[in-house]
């Protein structure tokens, strides 16, 4: 019998630090998986002490003292003296803090910083508290998240991940605390530092640069280059996995340059991204010839998985209103598994998908009790579309322990950070249950009509734009009689469209020249929020355009929505349509098209913090 080849040292040593890891992995994974069955078995008791733990830490705080909760923890008082709130109940508290009271007025601990959520009915970006010991639930949602996806795609620790991650820019409050978006938070922290950059293709100084083209090309350049390695790839929504895409099919050529000479483009300034990239990359002409081959071939459609073959699924955000980027994500993914993992905002982290290679449309997400103390407002009982409920309404909120299969609500949270009851507005449907935990899908967010990207824009929102917008047109003897919007995803990156009727004044009707429509166009834009203007300027969402329609256009759209069952006693016109029939009906009745040529005003880093 032949003897077995002998090892030297350092390959033995290599196998044995191997061994070690995947041990490592191993018994982490099932202290992570055991974690997940203990607490949604436990999620009433889990969910009691969570509140007795917030409400004995902020007994003092002046926001429960005005509620009269007088140092009360129990669920009971709780409910029946602290009020169900939104973010204008708390704007008031929350500019005192980022005007510099340090005084206890919503938490015992200090705020140590803002995270920065989308924007208000006013424009400007809500200032979400948090405090340092919350970025220690994030990372242990994250923590959860490869543990589960291990049951279903095994050994994917023996590869990388290619995310598109991005920072956004910072600004400070007058007290001098960070206002951040939570992901800018998180990829600063030494919890991702620590824990993620061993697993993705991109340097973690190619993810903090706060330019964008000199991020994304290093990112893609790293991704290509590790390309054999690459096990999963993903982004956080699914437009910015997109856009990443249409990224290297304008830079290929110069990416492909830099894999052969094992150099970089000239126009990566940034001294941190060129040093880290090049660490990784050294000359392979053989790798080069594999991308431009592949690139320049005349179709884009399964580039995924031509590009990194060993690509087991897309990790992205694909529900809500991010599903309608799925049919062009299967285009280039070659119809890989679309994963969404996890479920969070920046008021609180709030659980994951137990089930990620389930279909985008029955994804449903595990709230973890012990991220904070979660009720639900009945949308049966409810008035939806207002800002405020009565106490009636108030008195119909159910624990997390008590919704019933198949039922819709609103999340009403309590955080550890300090904010008491809060609307997140977040509309979920019950899917089902792990344990006694409940699984929900996002239906969508309350009273948003259109959102691209990050943004969100509401009803009254886009109303005040097209007024703004149609003001532009009064010199002109014409009328906008009636108006719908879409979000159009089929252009990357993808824009708003207005559908206009307008009415001419026959006596004396007066040309209107296409810049008019173009300045309509900007109004419409400048009136936005905040989170949608940066978005146009950083290019993550692309102009806004204008259909004027043919005069009775909407007549057809009525007719077609009452062949279709709706009342005409209760018909009104939709002012953002998505049922593709009406889409085709606006698009086909449109005679001219106009769309903002220049972007509106955005700043990077202002805020304004007091009204």
């Amino acid at each position: 019998m032949p003897e077995a080849p002998k090892q030297n040292q350092s390959s033995k040593k290599t196998i044995e630090n191997d061994d070690a890891i995947s041990n490592t992995i191993t018994n982490n994974n099932k202290k992570a998986l055991k974690y997940i069955e203990d607490v949604t078995m436990n999620a009433n008791e889990i969910q009691e002490r969570v509140l007795a733990e917030i409400l004995s830490s902020s007994a003092l705080v002046e926001y429960l003292q005005r509620h009269g909760l007088n140092g009360r923890r129990d669920r009971k008082t709780f409910k029946k003296v602290v009020p169900v709130v939104t973010y204008e109940d708390l704007k008031v508290d929350i500019d005192r803090i980022a005007n510099g009271d340090a005084s206890p007025i919503l938490c015992s601990k200090p705020i140590s910083e803002f995270l920065t959520s989308s924007g208000t009915s006013g424009g400007e970006r809500k200032l979400m508290p948090t405090i340092e010991e919350d970025l220690e639930r994030r990372s242990l949602l994250y923590s959860l998240l490869m543990p589960v996806m291990d049951q279903y795609v095994p050994n994917l620790d023996k590869g990388k991940g290619m995310y598109f991650l991005f920072t956004k820019s910072e600004a400070k409050t007058p007290a001098g605390l960070l206002a951040r978006p939570v992901l800018t938070s998180y990829y600063k922290s030494s919890h991702f530092i620590k824990n993620k950059t061993h697993e993705i293709t991109s340097p973690i100084e190619t993810i903090l640069c706060l330019d964008f083209y000199q991020s994304m090309y290093s990112q893609i350049l790293c991704g290509l280059y590790q390309n054999e390695q690459v096990l999963r790839v993903g982004a956080v929504f699914a437009s910015g996995f997109i856009r990443a895409i249409k990224f290297l099919e304008k830079h290929w050529v110069g990416l492909c340059n830099d894999i052969k000479t094992g150099t970089m483009n000239d126009e990566i300034t940034d001294q941190g991204v060129r040093e880290s990239v090049m660490k990784i990359l050294k000359p392979n002409p053989k790798l080069a010839d594999f991308v431009e081959l592949e690139c320049k071939k005349k179709s884009w459609k399964g580039i995924i998985t031509r590009l990194w073959p060993n690509s087991k699924y897309v990790d992205v955000i694909v529900t809500g209103t991010m599903s309608q980027y799925i049919p062009i994500l299967d285009y280039y993914s070659n119809g890989l598994p679309l994963v969404c993992t996890m479920y969070a905002s920046s008021e609180c982290y709030f659980g994951l998908n137990l089930n990620p290679l389930c279909e985008p449309s029955e994804v449903s997400y595990t709230l973890v009790p012990t991220m904070a103390y979660f009720e639900f407002l009945p949308l049966n009982k409810i008035d939806a579309n207002a800002d405020s409920i009565s106490a009636t309404e108030q008195e119909h909120l159910v624990e997390l322990v008590d919704v019933e299969l198949g039922q819709e609500y609103e999340l009403v949270v309590t955080t550890y950070a300090g904010l008491y009851r809060y609307r997140v507005g977040d509309i979920l449907r019950v899917a089902g249950f792990k344990n006694k935990a409940p699984q929900f899908n996002f239906i969508c967010r309350k009273n948003v009509v259109l959102s691209i990207d990050s943004d969100k824009t509401d009803e009254v929102e886009l109303q005040t734009a097209v007024k703004n917008g149609s003001n532009h047109l009064s010199h002109y003897n014409v009328s906008l009689t009636d108006y719908t919007s879409c979000a159009d995803a089929s252009t990357i990156p993808g824009h708003y469209i207005l559908y206009w009727e307008i009415i001419f004044d026959e006596q004396n009707p007066i040309p209107i020249p296409d810049s008019v429509f173009e300045e309509c166009c900007f109004a419409v834009e400048d009136s936005l929020n905040s989170v949608y203007r940066q978005g146009r300027v950083t290019e993550s969402i692309g102009p806004l355009e204008i259909k004027v329609v043919e005069n009775g256009t909407f007549d057809k759209v009525m007719d077609f929505a009452l062949s279709q069952g709706a009342s005409i006693n209760q018909y009104k016109t939709p002012r953002c349509v998505k049922y593709a029939p009406i889409i085709e009906l606006l698009n086909s009745k449109t005679v001219s098209s106009f769309f903002s040529t220049k972007c509106p005003h955005w700043v990077p880093g202002h805020k304004k913090w007091c009204s």
